[in-house]
């Protein structure tokens, strides 16, 4: 072979070795990285309801589609995550118990920390309980990565359906890596809202305004803010998913809710509502009747824990007896009270629930009673959470 033909092959051969080594940059370039893993968990709810009259959106069957009916709806899931499904149950949300929070808990936990190749967790629930099952979550699941609850306000087979364009932005949501350590989100109308303050305002698209810390942008989640108070894996009250492996209704003491019976406070409210046997109670209230005032204090000195929660999820103030500054109509109606043996001359505040929403304190009453009885303690774990 001449000199000049085996500079040639050499040529080639350098040419084909640099085609070799670029190669894998071509193949793994950044559009066509491994797309993450996403499980989606159903319970139920509008989002997977069907119409029954095409005429009228309010007469539908929640919880009737089961998961893999839902996706199938959704066929640009797979542009952005490989997509698991568990049917949890299906159901409406108003049926979701107490126990099927401690289940659910239970089960992404397990299947976050089991999972190494796992992103994250999507839920499909119904809108009318979706803010509490979501703190209940934001409390007790115990892993950083994403958990992500999503619902829809029309059915899945109504003129208009929501549930579709949710669905993709929670997992969008839960897919990206920015969204890991910010508690539960709640995905709503490309909105990205914490489990810590969300509220459904009113049963119509773009109905949870509360709690928006991010919002879903061209590229994906655009953040805000980030939680500060604890959760998830910072929370005291995380669920151990080996107390019941098998996933069903845990019997253990360390996973036990306490019974907290949620009250309001109303004009001419006598108090009588009030039951005298509970761990806790929570009322829901600007301030007290007279009446009130007394069946509260009945509660407090028999070791009931007494929460104040503003209606609306404000800062509620410490709700004080009658001052001697007070009306005089006022001081007439509410002197029986000094004068009542139930009374017994002292006052015990209710503890104030800050920037929570009743059903909120209650849910936080019910996990920290099992823990903590102490109404010094209490208070400071209403404070911090």
């Amino acid at each position: 072979m001449s000199e000049a033909k085996r500079t040639s092959a050499r040529r080639a051969f350098l040419v084909v070795v640099a085609m070799l080594l670029f190669l894998p940059a071509w193949l793994f370039s950044a559009d066509d990285q491994p797309l993450p893993k996403i499980l989606i968990i159903a319970t139920g709810g509008t989002i997977a309801g069907v119409q029954d009259d095409p005429n009228d959106p309010s007469r539908y069957r929640a919880g009737s589609l089961s998961a893999q009916d839902i996706i199938k709806s959704v066929p640009e899931l797979e542009n952005h995550a490989v997509i698991e499904t568990l049917q949890f149950s299906n159901v409406p949300s108003t049926e979701i118990q107490p126990a099927d929070w401690l289940r659910l808990a239970t089960l992404i936990t397990k299947h976050l920390n089991q999972n190494s190749s796992l992103a994250g967790v999507v839920i499909t629930h119904g809108t009318d309980r979706l803010e509490e099952t979501a703190f209940f979550l934001h409390l007790t699941v115990g892993s950083d990565k994403p958990v992500v609850i999503v619902g829809a306000q029309r059915p899945a087979t109504g003129t208009g359906a929501d549930g579709p364009a949710n669905l993709l932005a929670a997992i969008r949501t839960a897919a990206s890596p920015d969204s890991r350590d910010r508690g539960v989100l709640v995905v709503m109308d490309d909105r990205i809202l914490s489990a810590r303050e969300v509220r459904k305002d009113y049963p119509r698209v773009g109905g949870f305004l509360a709690g928006r810390i991010g919002v879903l942008g061209a590229s994906g989640p655009e953040y805000l803010y980030s939680p500060t108070r604890p959760h998830t894996h910072r929370s005291q009250f995380q669920i151990d998913p080996t107390v019941f492996p098998d996933s069903s209704t845990p019997n253990s003491t360390s996973t036990r809710l306490a019974e907290v019976p949620l009250l309001f406070s109303y004009s001419g409210g006598l108090g009588n509502q009030f039951p005298q046997t509970a761990e806790g109670v929570v009322i829901a209230t600007t301030n007290t009747t007279c009446d009130e005032s007394l069946a509260l204090q009945v509660l407090a000195r028999n070791g009931t824990a007494v929460v104040a929660a503003f209606p609306t999820g404000e800062s509620v103030r410490k709700l004080r007896p009658i001052q001697a500054t007070a009306p005089a109509r006022v001081r007439e109606t509410c002197s029986r009270l000094e004068g009542d043996p139930r009374w017994q001359g002292r006052w015990i505040p209710p503890i104030p629930a800050q920037l929570m929403t009743p059903q909120k304190a209650r849910i936080l009453l019910m996990l920290a009673l099992p823990k903590v009885q102490d109404r010094e303690q209490l208070a400071e774990i209403f404070s911090r959470y």
